[in-house]
């Protein structure tokens, strides 16, 4: 467990349905009724058992997500890279592109993804070289160079336009490193519970391969990431996490997984606090009410950093709240996208709650 999180945080999937979210379950049947997902085929790169996943919205999300050929190098070979595509492309609004947590997919955003394409978002939700569902055959490196020229490829060939760049955990760390050295390529940054103050993976990049390929085989296993469930989420049916589980693991049965995380382990990971105070690209930050791996301190220090930023919480959530309050974040990544000044207003009256908050 201390591995994971000197990582980045596990990926913990799933959504409290004991909670009350009002016309979420029926915006997101309208969405998926529409693209037409819940008659489509599981693409045949995924691992067979995505057919005994019976969250419904994972399941919806597995059958739209694509293999994109993006170049990489000087040479003319391709990575196919997985991601959830916008069902349409618009010049009306900025681009949201999605990242994940660390050794996470794009099915993360599976709860809040339909959400902001009925907003009316271009929204993409795209896999970080070496963590998702891309075809990693060739064991290309996993470093942080690496995956900073992959997803800076996808954007030149495909998005095209300064995006809303969105980065929850980890993937925070990922967004500030690609827009500190693609800063042409963002418009604006979402930070979600960010993960952007450890140094790397530390003494972990010093290990054996071998005893770094036993640390992760750890890391894939079933009772490590069903005791993150339990611990992210309280008084959920044993089924209905070990469902959740599954879920989040389905990319670690792909071969090629494990080399790819042992590459980025030994590769040092991500240490952006050198270039916190070079991103001026006006941020979002998104914190969760009860958020027991990124610190209180660490939210507000990072405001103070930023020289453009806002802060908004969102109640009743974790480390992961597009997980556990879609609804809410949805509607703040829309506001945010759309300029809504509203999403300033409240976020002063949020940054008097986190002041209040229990120093942790």
């Amino acid at each position: 467990m201390n591995t994971a999180l000197k990582l980045g945080s596990l990926p913990v999937m799933g959504i409290n349905m004991t909670k009350n979210y009002g016309s979420l379950k029926a915006s997101k049947v309208k969405v998926f009724a529409v693209d037409g997902a819940g008659d489509a085929e599981f693409p045949s790169f995924l691992p067979k058992e995505v057919e005994k996943i019976k969250d419904p919205f994972a399941r919806s999300l597995s059958k739209r997500m694509k293999r994109l050929p993006v170049q990489i190098g000087m040479s003319e070979s391709c990575i196919m890279s997985s991601c959830v595509k916008p069902l349409r492309q618009s010049n009306k609004t900025s681009p949201v592109v999605l990242l994940h947590c660390f050794d996470s997919s794009c099915l993360e955003w599976r709860c809040t993804y339909p959400l902001l394409e009925e907003a009316g978002l271009e929204a993409w939700a795209v896999d970080v070289l070496g963590w998702g569902f891309s075809d990693l055959e060739t064991r290309p490196p996993c470093d942080v160079a690496s995956k900073r020229h992959h997803l800076y490829q996808l954007w030149k060939s495909y998005i095209k336009r300064p995006m809303i760049l969105v980065g929850p955990s980890l993937g925070a760390s990922v967004a500030i490193d690609f827009t500190v050295h693609y800063p042409e390529a963002v418009e604006k940054l979402v930070l979600i519970n960010p993960s952007v103050y450890a140094e790397g993976t530390g003494n972990l990049a010093k290990l054996p391969e071998l005893v770094a390929y036993a640390g992760v085989s750890f890391l894939k296993s079933l009772p490590l990431r069903f005791y993150a469930n339990m611990v992210a989420f309280n008084g959920i049916p044993f089924f209905t996490i070990l469902d959740w589980t599954c879920v989040g693991r389905l990319h670690c049965l792909l071969p090629w997984w494990k080399d790819a995380t042992v590459s980025f382990m030994l590769s040092g990971g991500y240490n952006v606090i050198s270039q916190i105070k070079q991103v001026k690209h006006k941020t979002l930050i998104i914190c969760g009410q009860h958020d027991q791996i990124v610190s209180y301190q660490h939210v507000v220090k990072l405001h103070s950093e930023l020289s453009n930023a806002i802060i908004r919480e969102v109640s009743d959530s974790g480390h992961l709240p597009h997980v556990d309050n879609p609804k809410c974040v949805a509607k703040l990544i829309a506001d945010f996208a759309q300029g809504d000044a509203d999403v300033n207003a409240k976020s002063q009256f949020c940054l008097a709650q986190l002041t209040a908050l229990p120093r942790q």
